[in-house]
């Protein structure tokens, strides 16, 4: 016993000798001991932390040692004992990071739900795992991390919180399992709320009771936004001219109240961007609609008839009342964008069982199918409507219904584009290995149409043509960039935050797509993929790319003069390679969303590329900056973009223009208003850029600042991926902003509205209806490890709910008569009755 005494205190003296620590002899003389030696917590926290740490170096050593070929249990038995030992008093002790940390070292996290039996202990535990998943590059340790705190939440009945992780770890199975297995009626209200606020579909097989359907479908939205807005009295309806604020503006021109078809097609975004949701404006809506439809020119008609879908949003039943009788109108192109207004007005989120937007649209692509007498575009239009509408369903009827729209080698590029674009809508993160397959057959199909197959057996002759194809159809490309960007998107949809299940469908992509568009499109792929996830790896590939020059310059530089075809081959090889590396930066930004370091990162990789990057790299570095900071006007990235939108490249100036536009969405930030405007009368004689200013002024402006175009929620730990997936979409968009936002695609503008959503805090009782509560709105202070009961939330003000929630900020219930049934205060929130809560006297 005194032998083994004497190994414990030289063990804790091994501590103090820094030449001894490679050698882990304070680990080496407590092993050796064995069951010998006294419990470990006798000699206090630095030592155990000390302990901590020297396990974590030989388990690392052992494991390497084995070859990576995994480790037996008997060869690490003696440290697992002590592990055993030391996670306990860890958590008696309040470290709970110490104590998932060195589990996390050891691969033994997932024994925590078994050594915890407090509440409050297990909820530090869980809020650190969801805090280090975002931190771990292997999927399994992050698939370990996330169970763990799945099955600590389950454990201690937490079951909102339960489903929150659910969701993170994308599997619908346990979602629903937690869902049924709910015994409170209001904890699975609960649930319900937090399912329709990320667009999850729950169909009758899923959830026999009709009421909790109802709630999962978002069918009371539109009535709560409503209500949000009148308790804001914000209800009164805006016109362009209240945004404009022209009065304030010094024209350069003395034709200020210009009404060319392009200020009209302007005015019509802004006034549906501001009074979205709303279902009153003083344009569309107004007793002499018609006549402000057709100051709009062709393609323009569509959208302004369009925008009544945006007006009505979230409304289902009273929108179509207003849109029906556009439906049978002579001019094509208001029937069209009658068809796409009925698509609008579920915004991705609504969810009505009738499925009215299925039995008015597919009636026109099911007949222009079987006769070919349906208008291109009203086909169109009536297969983006579904897509909108439909958006996360991954519905298989509407495989039938639309998958002949992109197989067909006769369509128009448009149709099939627009069709692939919905159908990625509609199954976006459903991993659907049919429609990938058929949307990489319709990639190959489009870049090498119009070739000639060879004779069978003929080797040389099949290469050359493959050869021929790919540099044959970058000409045409060059000239239809919806192609180019969007058939690649619509596949980068169907993975869209799957991370490693993308990898199969990335190498089928590069092997039958030929030359270098199946790389362009694997690009693609691989930034929908991994959205969000802030992958380190993908980010250097990626910035490795933006990095490329053109070898155009070294190869002028030669004695020789090219000849006529390999300027062709040069020509297209700087094509391909811009274009890489427009979608490179875009992924940059796209991977990193979400996570605040990721953010700060790539925000100060920006000021690099625009110093060293091609003209392609600078063009989208705006727009990247954006992305990251979406909805969140912080004052360095308004500062810069506001630089950029003076910029002598005017496509560097109209992605930063527009960028403006992200960062203030649905904020009416007042600094970005008077940029705005001072930008309109600086581009007052350039209709692209002054029609980009107007698009950003109508987005910062967005529901009158009741909305946010943020796609992430729950504290940023959830994304929405119908959200981020309209986003993405018109993103990909602005890459070529000229020729398709600028051009007769602008109609595309109004998949933000899948991004869009209420900002606000709403409180309801037992029984769903609306409940005045006091709330504390402040800055989000992040609690993670730390010590003791800390502050949530600094610099707060106190409301009666609805209140609104910006970004960066946190709610909390202002005093102690109500409980809450969800743990964060985010979107609709069940309060209870606080049976122990005793009314302050009041003197």
């Amino acid at each position: 016993e005194e032998v083994a005494k004497m190994g414990e205190v030289l063990s804790v003296l091994g501590m103090t000798i820094d030449e001894e620590r490679e050698k882990r002899t304070s680990l080496m003389l407590r092993l050796r001991e064995g069951e010998k030696a006294g419990p470990v917590s006798e000699w206090g926290h630095e030592y155990v932390r000390h302990l901590c740490g020297e396990i974590a170096a030989e388990y690392g050593e052992r494991v390497e040692k084995a070859g990576g070929k995994g480790i037996a249990e008997g060869d690490v038995k003696d440290l697992v004992v002590l592990v055993d030992e030391i996670v306990p008093f860890l958590l008696a002790s309040h470290s709970e990071s110490d104590a998932v940390d060195i589990l996390m070292e050891v691969e033994r996290v997932r024994s925590l739900p078994a050594l915890m039996s407090d509440e409050p202990t297990s909820k530090r535990v869980c809020l650190y795992l969801s805090a280090c998943a975002a931190f771990l590059s292997d999927p399994d340790d992050e698939a370990a991390v996330l169970e763990t705190a799945f099955e600590l939440y389950k454990k201690f009945d937490n079951l909102p919180m339960a489903i929150r992780v659910a969701l993170r770890m994308r599997d619908r199975a346990r979602v629903l399992d937690v869902f049924k297995a709910a015994a409170d009626p209001l904890v699975r209200k609960q649930i319900a709320l937090d399912l329709a606020r990320v667009g999850m579909v729950v169909t009758e097989d899923d959830e026999p009771d009709e009421a909790l359907r109802e709630i999962v479908g978002n069918l009371k939205m539109s009535e709560r936004f409503l209500a949000l807005a009148a308790d804001l009295e914000v209800l009164e309806p805006k016109v362009p001219e209240d945004i404009y604020k022209s009065h304030l503006v010094e024209s350069r021109t003395a034709t200020g109240a210009s009404d060319s078809a392009r200020a009209n097609l302007a005015a019509t975004f802004v006034n549906a961007f501001v009074n979205m949701g709303y279902g009153t404006d003083k344009l569309i809506s107004s007793d002499d609609e018609a006549k402000w439809i057709f100051k709009n020119k062709e393609h323009g008609i569509i959208s302004a008839t369009a925008s009544l879908g945006l007006i009505n949003l979230w409304d289902i039943d009273g929108g179509l009342d207003k849109i029906d009788k556009f439906m049978y109108s002579a001019d094509e192109n208001v029937k069209a964008g009658a068809l796409f207004a009925i698509g609008l007005l579920g915004g991705g989120v609504v969810r009505n069982e009738v499925d009215p937007a299925l039995a008015l649209l597919s009636e026109h692509i099911e007949s222009s199918s079987e006769d070919g007498t349906g208008s291109p575009t009203s086909i169109i239009a009536a297969a983006l409507g579904l897509g909108v509408a439909y958006a996360g369903a991954a519905r298989e009827e509407f495989m039938d219904l639309l998958v002949p729209l992109v197989a067909d080698a006769s369509a128009r590029p448009e149709q099939v584009t627009i069709a692939a674009l919905a159908l990625g809508l509609v199954f976006v993160g459903s991993v659907n290995g049919d429609l990938a397959a058929t949307l990489i057959q319709a990639l190959a199909d489009r870049v090498g149409g119009g070739e000639e197959e060879p004779a069978a057996g003929d080797a040389a002759a099949a290469e050359g043509a493959a050869s021929s194809s790919s540099a044959g159809s970058a000409s045409s490309l060059m000239n239809e960039s919806v192609v180019l960007r969007l058939l690649p998107v619509a596949l980068g949809l169907i993975y869209l935050n799957t991370r490693e299940q993308s990898e199969v469908i990335y190498e089928t992509l590069q092997a039958v797509v030929p030359g270098r568009f199946g790389k362009l499109s694997a690009y693609v792929l691989d930034a929908c993929a991994y959205v969000g996830s802030g992958n380190v790896l993908k980010i250097q590939n990626f910035l490795a790319v933006c990095g490329e020059h053109s070898s155009h310059s070294q190869q002028e530089a030669s004695a020789d003069e090219p000849d006529e075809a390999k300027k062709e081959e040069q020509k297209e090889a700087d094509f391909f390679l811009a274009a890489e590396q427009t979608v490179a930066v875009l992924a940059v930004a796209m991977i990193s969303m979400g996570e605040e370091i990721s953010c700060n990162l790539v925000l100060r990789a920006c000021d690099h590329l625009l110093q060293y990057g091609d003209p392609a790299v600078r063009k989208t570095v705006p727009l990247a900056m954006g992305l990251v900071s979406i909805s969140n006007p912080q004052i360095l990235v308004t500062d810069q973009l506001s630089k950029l939108s003076h910029d002598s490249d005017m496509e560097v100036a109209q992605s930063a223009i527009f960028s403006l536009g992200l960062i203030g969405a649905g904020t009416n930030n007042s600094r970005i208003a008077g940029l705005l405007r001072n930008l309109s009368s600086y581009y007052s004689r350039d209709n692209g850029a002054l029609f980009v200013v107007r698009i950003a002024q109508g987005l910062l402006h967005a529901g009158k600042g009741l909305v946010t175009m943020n796609p992430f929620l729950s504290e940023s730990f959830l994304v929405n991926p119908v959200a981020m997936a309209g986003l993405v979409s018109v993103m990909f968009c602005c890459l070529e902003m000229k020729s398709i936002l600028l051009s007769k695609h602008h109609y595309l503008l109004y998949l933000l509205s899948l991004a869009l959503r209420p900002k606000m805090l709403f409180t309801l009782d037992e029984n769903m209806e609306p409940l005045k509560a006091l709330v504390r709105v402040g800055q989000a202070v992040d609690t993670v490890g730390a010590a003791g009961k800390p502050k949530s939330i600094t610099g707060f003000q106190t409301h009666t709910a609805p209140v609104l929630v910006s970004a960066g900020e946190r709610a909390e219930l202002g005093t102690d008569e109500f409980l809450s049934v969800a743990s964060i205060l985010e979107g609709c929130v069940i309060l209870k009755k606080n049976p122990n809560y005793v009314k302050p006297e009041t003197k």
